[in-house]
Order: structure tokens, then C-alpha cells, then sequence
């Protein structure tokens, strides 16, 4: 499943990984309370995406098709179609595609602070 919108943002070599991501912003600079960020991703066969805080807001990453690793603070987890992994504020998230042959593709969604919202 391809979910694409609007314009893509290609991110090579993101936080120190291998390959390029592609991001399509699905709320396309629309605030849309209580969601931070609704993206759209796309990883290279091979690919991965370095370790990295989750520094401003917490997120939820949904696997959509392909075959990939989610390793949180540490922890290896699935990311494959309709696996779902949480990410509270300041842990670490590192992203791999397992398949030499096909793109992984995932949704991230970050919500906003509920301080934020008052």
C-alpha cells in the first residue's frame, strides 16, 4: 500500500543511515490537532535510517508494506505491513529495510503534547 500526497522530500543518508528515504508530508503544512505530523515514508531496498531522539514529540511508526526493523532504545521490533511501534518522547529509533529488493514503506505520526494543545 502507497500512500503519496502532494510533493516528496528525498532525505539521503538520514541521521547517519544508508540510502534515501522519501517523506510526503500527508497534512501538507495543515495543522490538524492533535497531530503533529502525519508522513508518509518511503526506505531504499537495503536502506535504514540512523539512530535518533525522539526530542520534540512523541510518534507512532505503522509498517505498510515491504519487510523492516524498528530498533527502539536497543530493542529490535518488526516493521512490517500493519505492525504498529510507539515511540514515547526521548527514545531512540533506528529504522532498517531487511529486503535487498524492495522499498519498505511506513507512516509516521507524531502527536502533539496534550500541553500544547491548551
Amino acid at each position: 500500500m502507497s500512500v503519496r500526497k502532494g510533493e516528496v522530500s528525498v532525505r539521503e543518508r538520514l541521521f547517519g543511515g544508508q540510502g534515501a528515504v522519501r517523506v510526503w508530508d500527508l497534512q501538507a503544512g495543515r495543522p490538524m490537532i492533535p497531530f503533529g505530523a502525519v508522513l508518509s515514508c518511503e526506505l531504499d531496498p537495503g536502506g535504514s535510517v540512523g539512530a535518533h531522539r525522539q526530542e520534540h514529540l512523541p510518534e507512532i511508526v505503522i509498517g505498510l508494506e515491504g519487510s523492516g526493523e524498528a530498533t527502539v532504545d536497543g530493542v529490535p521490533r518488526a516493521l512490517d505491513a500493519g505492525d504498529v511501534v510507539h515511540l514515547p518522547l526521548g527514545s531512540v529509533l533506528a529504522i532498517r529495510n531487511r529486503s535487498d529488493e524492495e522499498p519498505l514503506r511506513y507512516l509516521i505520526v507524531k502527536a502533539l503534547d496534550p500541553a500544547q494543545l491548551r
